[in-house]
């Protein structure tokens, strides 16, 4: 083979040899770095949720009392410090629902902004309360204008302002801006997610107005296992009754149970419903003294597990809607 041939294959195969070798040193195209997600701490499971819908996937949401908590009773412990302590933002409910909160972040040293969602809300005043062995819309022997349950001091307002859909719209609004503070490069993120779950609260409000506009005036009466359903009596014109007061662990006295079962006799009351939080034997007992069939069991203060009939805030408000519906009807 002459040697100008053997010089250009050399020649041709050191370029290719080259060519590789620079191949192999350059880096492979990567999908750009997911930014960290912003720690976000929520105090229980209803405001969870309205985190993960307007964080999406911005946010790495942790709930303190979850799915089926009772925040009344939660004692904290050292894990939820050490959570806190991580977190950038914290998300409270406010209106004293959370006696134990102010002294959590104290104690964690957290250097988080605390969001309070009920803010922008118009607070029932808690003295308001639905009965009494009259019914004269007082809760016999129950005081609740600045009584503390079990350290849990709710003031003189009720807490439960996530009843009403309209106050819900109010902690998106509240939430959002709360997490665009903390995380301004993911403002259009917040306000896109933000409006669309708006639109889908608006929705659903008009859902139960006319779920409840089915049901007669006169037989939109309801016994509950505790006072949780304030504000959606208020918003949506269904009267709820409850032997005991705003705190689950508030105990009835006699008499308010007794005057209950009067009135419930006197009006001929058929819906009646245990919580899912309480200790249901009281209203199954005014069930059976009344012979009342106890309608199911309502979500107020906590989301269900996944799987279960309310994992949302959505779901949980259809949820009670539909139990609360068919027991006032009597279907």
């Amino acid at each position: 083979m002459p040697m100008s041939v053997v010089r250009r294959r050399l020649l041709a195969g050191l370029i290719g040899l080259a060519a590789l070798t620079a191949l192999a040193v350059i880096p492979s195209p990567v999908a750009a770095e997911e930014p960290a997600k912003l720690p976000v701490v929520a105090s229980f499971s209803i405001l969870g949720d309205f985190v993960a819908r307007i964080g999406g996937e911005r946010v790495a949401v942790t709930t303190l009392v979850g799915p089926g908590g009772d925040a009344h009773v939660f004692e904290p412990t050292p894990a939820d410090a050490k959570a806190l302590q991580g977190a950038r933002v914290v998300v409270v409910n406010g209106l004293g629902f959370e006696g134990w909160a102010a002294r959590l972040v104290k104690a964690s040293g957290t250097k988080a902004s605390v969001v309070v969602a009920s803010t922008g809300v118009t607070a029932r005043a808690a003295a308001e309360d639905d009965h009494d062995d009259h019914g004269k819309g007082k809760h016999a022997d129950h005081d609740h204008g600045k009584a503390k349950h079990g350290g849990h001091d709710h003031g003189a307002v009720d807490p439960h302002a996530w009843q009403s859909v309209a106050n819900a719209l109010v902690y998106v609004t509240t939430i959002r801006d709360g997490l665009i503070a903390a995380d301004p490069v993911g403002r259009e993120t917040y306000l896109g997610n933000a409006a669309r779950y708006a639109e889908e609260l608006t929705a659903l409000e008009a859902e139960v107005r006319a779920a409840v506009a089915s049901v007669p005036p006169g037989r939109r009466r309801v016994i509950t296992s505790h006072d949780a359903f304030g504000y959606f009596s208020d918003a949506y014109g269904i009267q709820f009754l409850a032997p005991r007061g705003i705190s689950t662990d508030a105990e009835p006295t006699a008499k308010a149970v007794a005057g209950l079962i009067r009135q419930i006799r006197a009006e001929k009351i058929t819906a009646v419903f245990v919580e899912t939080m309480t200790d249901g034997r009281l209203v199954e007992r005014i069930a059976k003294e009344t012979g009342v069939r106890v309608g199911g069991e309502l979500y107020a203060d906590a989301l269900s597990p996944k799987g279960g009939p309310a994992p949302t805030y959505v779901d949980m408000v259809r949820h009670n809607v539909k139990l609360l519906t068919a027991a006032m009807i009597g279907s």
